[in-house]
């Protein structure tokens, strides 16, 4: 039998037609019932141009109604939508390209310039994103149902490719559909007609799968918005009383600084998670005192973007942690042969649920290097507690070794937070002629504070071997990838001082 991630949409456009869908960028409003017939237009459009099922179609623009419709048109084909990293670089996307096999590119019009250089010599067709605008006001007939099976791939995810060339990572309609379930099993506010807001891009896992098929698969109503616009964010939090709200620490602390945030009233937040990087302390402070805690989550795209969420109970208790997993996914903490670690021993996580992805697109041996025995390896460094919570400590390929002691940047990025005129910092790898490596810090400051004033204030914190032996100041904000994490392996590449020459030992 054939089973579609689309199958939800269609179900609520019969239960709750009326139901708003998708709001986009604050007043554009679709319903569940027009969605559907939107998408029936954009599914009936694709196939005149030789889409059908088992196609790839490649997807690249901003946030925009017309990229959601499109993407969910495909699906309904039983094509698998490749969405296209927007900040990428005509060569990054003719790999994309390459490497994917579309049968076609879309493209809104701010980049459709640069898909068409990372197309030139290709006989690929590039239509625009604009073509669906005038598809709203169709009323087609429903597309035939494809030939399709639950494990033929929905939707294939780039990776920011920080450590390698990008892979594809795969989702299949039933690894969707099982994370889906397994986090309505998990999470109360994750119910029919609940108001979630997304201001990330659509181009990483929590676009298109999170923030798209899930909550139009649970019947909930998404604020859609073009970007992320921190005063405009926050009113919508409050005029529109929205429920869940997930992203990234830099959405949380601008958003806390905000001169209105102290007298915003937020009190119809039910789940509010934060992943992609540790959550600074003052922003987790600051949202407390509110009566809104911030619930650390864990994921990457290899597993639907979120595989575990700190429980409500425990976001005073162990801000940190990242809880034990969900219903139906379990969460490891193991040593380099596979062995689990003991409480407070650190190790690698490891984890393995029916909706992690079944591998990455026609790579075999990167499947098979991160999938073992059913288990997924992260690369990323956790404690477990007595009790069974997890802290994430760092990346393994991130972890500095100095003078062969092992340093988490993360450690020295909480304690360089902490000072006043500190506004990011990233803190990466630098040559060192006597100790192989050594920690250095990337500061994004207001001005204010000095590099002398940071190792001080790290030396009073830290080890010695932990101290930022280099300090680059900067009064432009860090480099991040369009899932808003910082862009580690790309600031360190912008700063070739840190491996040409000996660094300061002040």
């Amino acid at each position: 039998m054939t089973v579609l991630v689309t199958d939800g949409l269609q179900q609520w456009a019969r239960e709750a037609p009326e139901r708003p869908a998708i709001v986009f960028d604050g007043d554009d409003v679709v319903t569940y019932r027009a969605l559907d017939r939107w998408t029936d237009a954009a599914a009936a459009f694709l196939s005149a141009r030789g889409l059908s099922a088992g196609d790839r179609i490649g997807v690249i623009g901003a946030n925009s109604l017309e990229w959601c419709v499109a993407a969910i048109g495909a699906l309904k084909l039983g094509a698998a939508v490749v969405p296209y990293n927007n900040r990428f670089t005509p060569d990054e996307l003719r790999y994309l390209v390459d490497d994917s096999e579309p049968r076609l590119v879309l493209a809104d019009e701010a980049h459709r310039e640069r898909m068409a250089a990372g197309l030139a010599g290709s006989a690929l067709e590039l239509v625009g994103l604009g073509e669906f605008t005038a598809l709203r006001e169709l009323a087609p007939e429903p597309v035939a149902r494809p030939e399709s099976t639950w494990d033929d791939p929905a939707v294939i995810v780039y990776t920011s490719g920080t450590t390698s060339k990008p892979k594809g990572v795969v989702f299949s309609h039933r690894s969707m559909f099982n994370f889906i379930a397994d986090f309505a099993l998990a999470e109360p506010a994750l119910r029919p007609g609940a108001r979630m807001i997304y201001v990330l891009s659509m181009s990483g896992a929590p676009g298109l799968p999170w923030h798209v098929l899930h909550p139009l698969t649970r019947g909930a109503s998404l604020f859609y918005e073009k970007g992320f616009d921190a005063p405009v964010t926050l009113r919508r939090l409050t005029e529109e009383r929205i429920q869940i709200l997930c992203g990234v620490p830099v959405i949380f602390e601008q958003l806390a600084a905000q001169p209105a945030f102290a007298e915003a009233d937020l009190s119809s937040l039910e789940l509010v998670t934060i992943a992609g990087a540790r959550a600074p302390v003052p922003t987790i402070k600051a949202w407390l005192e509110k009566g809104v805690p911030l619930r650390q989550a864990y994921g990457m795209t290899e597993l639907g973007g979120i595989s575990t969420l700190n429980p409500a109970d425990q976001a005073l208790n162990r801000p940190e942690s990242i809880g034990r997993g969900t219903v139906l996914t379990r969460h490891r903490v193991v040593r380099p042969d596979g062995t689990d670690c003991d409480a407070g021993e650190p190790g690698e996580i490891v984890v393995s649920g029916p909706g992690m992805t079944p591998g990455y697109w026609r790579n075999e041996k990167a499947t098979a290097d991160a999938l073992r025995d059913g288990w997924f390896h992260s690369g990323d460094v956790g404690i477990k507690d007595d009790e069974g919570y997890i802290r994430v400590v760092d990346r393994l390929k991130d972890i500095i070794i100095t003078g062969g002691y092992n340093v988490a940047p993360s450690e020295i990025e909480a304690v360089v937070d902490e000072l006043p005129g500190v506004l990011e910092v990233c803190v990466v790898s630098a040559d060192d002629p006597k100790f192989g490596e050594t920690p250095a810090a990337v500061v994004h400051s207001d001005g204010s504070v000095t590099a002398e004033a940071i190792q001080e204030h790290c030396r009073a914190r830290l080890a010695g071997y932990k101290v930022p032996r280099h300090v680059v100041l900067q009064d432009e904000p860090l480099e991040r990838m369009a899932s808003g994490k910082i862009a580690r392996r790309r600031i360190r590449e912008a700063h070739p001082e840190l491996s040409a020459k000996p660094v300061p030992s002040g």
